[in-house]
């Protein structure tokens, strides 16, 4: 829905609730799009949220709740009652409901589970980390014996009438629950109805584990171009399917998350525009604090060099160029590396072959950068000596940072730290003060200071 139509329909509901009118709002959202739902809902201020949501019909409360991010819709959800908040949840997919109550305080999870109508699919989610296969998943799902035909298996869709999950693709399973081949949709219904499914099936089905990171099962669909990945346990027995639109919003979620480290801060976890200023200011200070007191160390290397600096002022001109284009050259890289290791085409046993593929760049790089920066150290007037001294330094700054940056993402992914915190302002910082160390070292030898 364009931005213009959605703002007078805002203003409609807004108008409708400070006139107490929770009928007209209700009429004016239920004919909307869920995610137009949502869009419109998180421009309310809570109190009309709160009047709000109760009043809707629990399918669209339940869209909503869905659609929203992951903190506000658990602030929101705390505030209702144990027994709206239970009808809603009725409604909404097993996993996205196993989410929401793992979000909200625990014993009001215990008494809503109490309350619902049917909360035996949610039960299982609700043991498995966010951020795995198992809490990724959706217990919602059809699974088709092998002894079915294609026209036993049509049938059983029927009978199921799926609503938003996707079943272009069905997983077969035999009596012990074992998951022994994928069938699509394509096929059973070109297929003549006493085919058997295990003359249709592929038994070479591609599956992750209850504890598979959600990266991991994104990388996964994205190779193998699935829409739907079974989840199985020990004994390889189906226990879930995470469908494409579940990894759709984890890669949103993670790229925005590495997004703002690369920044320097600390995720969000909620719409911009939602977070209060104090919230916004802690996710900063802590990362702004750290890479103050390391900046630090530039001053100590400045401090370190003082007699070289009164000998030679014009050392200090080209102070801001080398650490400048260190910092940026080792930025390009950790860019680089973090999102190799991101789609899977770097791991820990290719560290050496990554530093020495950025080391030859680094040579190339550095290179080009020193015949420029030795030429435009003359055309300011330096000496010889001093454009020598320059152009050595960012040669060797250069390579030194591509070595850094490749090295850095490497291992703290090996440390199970996200890459992206050494990325960005924490890779400007320490290319900064070592950038500094080897600019007076190369000075010291060239101009005799």
């Amino acid at each position: 829905m364009e931005t213009p139509i959605l703002d007078d329909i805002l203003a409609r509901v807004r108008d409708a609730l400070e006139r107490d009118d929770i009928a007209d709002a209700v009429n004016v959202l239920e004919g909307m799009r869920p995610p137009d739902q949502a869009e419109l809902f998180a421009e309310l201020e809570d109190d009309h949220q709160l009047a709000l949501l109760p009043e809707l019909d629990p399918t669209d409360s339940a869209d909503i709740l869905e659609k929203l991010d992951e903190a506000e819709a658990a602030e929101l959800a705390s505030a209702l009652s144990t027994e709206t908040l239970a009808h809603i949840i009725d409604e909404m997919e097993p996993d996205e409901a196993a989410d929401l109550l793992g979000d909200i305080d625990p014993d009001q999870a215990r008494d809503v589970l109490a309350a619902m109508d049917d909360s035996d699919e949610i039960h299982p989610l609700m043991l498995h980390a966010d951020d795995s296969a198992g809490g990724l998943m959706t217990s919602d799902f059809l699974a088709l014996r092998r002894r079915m035909t294609a026209g036993e298996a049509l049938q059983a869709i029927r009978d199921w009438q799926p609503e938003s999950e996707s079943i272009y693709h069905l997983f077969v399973v035999d009596a012990q629950n074992t998951l022994v081949g994928v069938v699509s949709l394509r096929q059973l219904i070109l297929a003549g109805p006493t085919t058997p499914l295990t003359d249709l099936m592929d038994s070479d089905v591609i599956s992750v584990t209850v504890g598979t990171d959600q990266e991991e099962c994104a990388r996964v669909m994205s190779r193998y171009d699935l829409v739907a990945l079974p989840v199985v346990d020990a004994q390889r027995k189906l226990v879930g399917v995470v469908t494409i639109d579940d990894v759709v919003d984890v890669l949103v979620d993670e790229a925005t998350e590495d997004i703002q480290r690369m920044g320097g801060a600390q995720p969000l976890n909620r719409s911009y525009l939602e977070s209060s200023v104090t919230r916004v200011m802690r996710t900063r200070i802590s990362w702004l604090l750290m890479l103050f007191v390391t900046e630090s160390l530039t001053g100590t290397v400045l401090r370190h060099f003082e007699g070289e600096l009164s000998q030679v002022v014009a050392l200090s001109f080209f102070v801001p160029l080398l650490i400048g284009t260190g910092g940026n050259a080792g930025s390009q890289t950790t860019s680089t590396i973090i999102r190799a290791l991101a789609v899977g085409e770097l791991k820990w046993s290719d560290a050496m072959h990554a530093l020495w593929h950025e080391l030859r760049v680094g040579i190339l790089l550095g290179l080009g950068m020193a015949i420029v920066a030795y030429v435009r150290a003359l055309t300011w007037g330096t000496s010889s000596d001093l454009a020598l001294t320059i152009s050595l330094t960012i040669f060797t700054i250069v390579v030194w940072a591509n070595g850094l940056g490749s090295l850095l993402p490497m291992l703290a992914t090996r440390l199970h730290i996200d890459p992206t915190v050494v990325s960005g302002p924490v890779m400007s910082t320490l290319v900064d003060a070592t950038g500094l160390f080897i600019y007076f070292s190369i000075a010291r030898i060239i101009m005799g200071l």
